[in-house]
C-alpha cells in the first residue's frame, strides 16, 4: 500500500458522488485522513491486502464524517445554533466510531483483491445479562 494524498485526490474526484469536504480540507488535514484510513483498514482486516482504493473510499468518507460541522457531532454536541443564520441538530443514532464510516464499497473492494472473501461488520460486543 503506498497512498498518496495526490493519488487520493485523483481518485476521489473520479469515483466518488460527494468530494465537496475533501476538496475543502487542507493537505495537512487529507494527510491526517488517509493516515487514519490507511491505519484502520490495516488494523481491522490484518490478515488481508488492503488496495489503495479502498483506503480512499474510506478516506473521503472520514471527510464528511470529520467536517467542521459533523466533527461537532463527533465531539457530542446534541445541537447549534447561529442567531439568524443557522441551526443544527444531530440525530441520536449517528454513525460513531471510525469503524462505523468503512463504506460498503471498500469492503468490496478488498473482498476483490482478496480473492472474494466473505467481510462482514459484524464485532463481537460485550453484554450484562
Amino acid at each position: 500500500m503506498a497512498t498518496t494524498v495526490e493519488d487520493a485526490t485523483a481518485y476521489i474526484n473520479v469515483n466518488c458522488i460527494s468530494v465537496e469536504d475533501w476538496e475543502s480540507a487542507d493537505d495537512a488535514k487529507k494527510l491526517r485522513i488517509v493516515n487514519v484510513a490507511g491505519r484502520t483498514l490495516t488494523n481491522k482486516y490484518a490478515q488481508y491486502t488492503i488496495p489503495d482504493a479502498a483506503v480512499y473510499e474510506y478516506a473521503n468518507e472520514l471527510a464528511i464524517a470529520f467536517n467542521d460541522t459533523n466533527a461537532l457531532q463527533q465531539q457530542g454536541v446534541a445541537s447549534f445554533g447561529l442567531t439568524g443564520v443557522a441551526n443544527f441538530t444531530f440525530k441520536d443514532w449517528a454513525k460513531t466510531g471510525l469503524d462505523a464510516w468503512i463504506p460498503d464499497i471498500a469492503l468490496e473492494l478488498i473482498s476483490a483483491e482478496n480473492g472474494g472473501v466473505k467481510l462482514g461488520r459484524k464485532t463481537a460486543k460485550w453484554v450484562t445479562m
